[in-house]
């Protein structure tokens, strides 16, 4: 009996193995398609924006944060609107220095004594949002660095495209063009193309159908017909994280560059797109934002961020994701603080794409090869098996983390990959456990996306 309970094992773990490395390879694929496509020009288009930040207590580099978004060169107006809910809010002091710093820069601090719901930092955001002049909105957290042209390369997604008839009128006149790569002019790009000229990490991936020969010179597929189609309602961006000396915010920063940017690369290229948002960056339009009903309804929610996506995506819009990798601060976590914060995340995941979360199995790839070793006995299959699937997690970390991400922290601890993959397994098993969390000190119940008091 426990000799067949061993071979079950092993030929599970062998199986689960070898689905990690297929998982590693679709991932690259995703990463380097992403990578050729970013060479696109940007599109000229500088609307107004009004840049909405919910502030509770001081997070690391927060000031700095504040100081980067002060800097851009973006040609269009902008101002910066910050809520808290009480004007005592440290955050409150860090605000008004910033006021000092840049007298030209539009910059309120709006009180927003109000709790519309469980979810804090959305209520302060509705409540700031009435407070906004421009007619798109973009949200982001508190510790978010940008580079000066990020509001540049996030509003060019927004730029108006031409109708499908008649992109496909100009295709036929023309006789010349094998595809309509992305409403080809640089005023009427498809938002996955929304990528910088100069070297920049980005963050698009390629239209479907990319690959056509010089016989479809008159005809427009189905997916560049809906894609010329569809308006932009909501730009989302990749982001890396910058990790605060102790371990734990090292291996989060290290499975943030590796392994989360990774998923969303590969979820846009399996399901022809986003359709949800990710909290480094949301940029939406007063339009898409009126017709979803606006922030209200979101006020119980914790994946605000994806709901939010979600919903613009349902109303009929599409999810950009921007050529802008912006940075997010890692806390200095002990590791209580650490499982927390992961167990958060994978809780938050599972609630929001439970088929999606029972996939992350894939994902694990090295930490299966490795179980796959100490099953097997050290069997010299196991072992080629472990070796491959290190060299594949390699690749994937060093071409998301370093090529497209950017990331400067990510060679230098490749060599906590094994560790974090490990721990990232155990957290993902123990996501299935419960359903409360805790979050900013307070102890919650999650259900159906939403927040309920313990």
């Amino acid at each position: 009996m426990t000799h067949v309970l061993a071979q079950s094992v092993e030929i599970v773990t062998t199986v689960l193995a070898v689905a990690g490395m297929g998982y590693f390879l679709a991932a690259l694929i995703a990463a380097r398609a992403f990578l050729a496509s970013r060479r696109a020009p940007l599109a000229a288009f500088a609307p107004g924006v009004s840049i909405l930040k919910s502030l509770k207590g001081l997070d690391p580099g927060m000031i700095d944060a504040f100081r980067s978004h002060c800097r851009q060169t973006y040609t269009g107006e902008y101002e910066l609107l910050f809520g808290v809910s009480s004007l005592d809010d440290p955050a409150a002091a860090a605000v008004e220095q910033l006021k000092r710093e840049f007298p030209d820069c539009s910059i309120q601090l709006i009180e927003c004594p109000a709790r519309l719901g469980t979810n804090g930092k959305v209520s302060t955001l509705a409540q700031v949002a009435a407070h906004a002049r421009y007619g798109f909105l973009l949200i982001n957290d508190s510790d978010i660095t940008v580079s000066p042209r990020y509001l540049e390369r996030v509003m060019a997604c927004f730029a108006p495209r031409e109708t499908s008839a008649g992109a496909k009128a100009r295709v036929n006149s023309a006789g010349v063009m094998a595809r309509l790569k992305s409403c080809p002019d640089a005023h009427q790009r498809s938002s996955a193309d929304c990528t910088p000229r100069d070297g920049f990490p980005l963050s698009a991936a390629p239209h479907p159908g990319d690959t056509r020969s010089g016989a479809d010179t008159n005809q427009l597929s189905s997916a560049d017909t809906a894609l010329c189609g569809q308006e932009v309602g909501l730009v989302t961006a990749l982001y890396r994280g910058r990790a605060h000396g102790a371990l734990p915010s090292r291996l989060e920063a290290l499975g943030i560059a590796t392994d989360f940017q990774a998923g969303v690369l590969l979820s846009k290229m399996i399901e022809g797109g986003l359709h949800y948002g990710l909290g480094s960056t949301l940029a939406i339009s007063r339009e898409a934002l009126d017709k979803i009903g606006g922030l209200a309804p979101l006020v119980d929610y914790l994946a605000d961020d994806y709901e939010l996506g979600a919903r613009v995506s349902r109303a009929g819009y599409r999810v950009a994701l921007s050529g802008e990798v912006v940075e997010t601060a890692i806390p200095a976590y002990g590791w209580g603080g650490f499982v927390d914060h992961q167990l958060r995340w994978e809780r938050t995941v599972r609630d929001a794409r439970p088929w999606g979360y029972a996939g992350l199995i894939f994902t694990h790839g090295l930490g299966w090869a490795l179980l796959n070793v100490l099953a097997s006995g050290l069997s010299p299959v196991s072992l080629w098996l472990l070796g491959l699937s290190f060299f594949l997690r390699l690749a994937l970390a060093m071409m998301v983390g370093a090529q497209v991400l950017g990331d400067r922290q990510v060679l230098p601890n490749l060599w906590l990959l094994p560790l974090r993959d490990l721990i990232a397994m155990g957290v993902w098993a123990a996501g299935f456990a419960g359903n409360t969390i805790d979050w900013r000190g307070e102890q919650f119940l999650l259900k159906n996306g939403k927040l309920q008091r313990v």
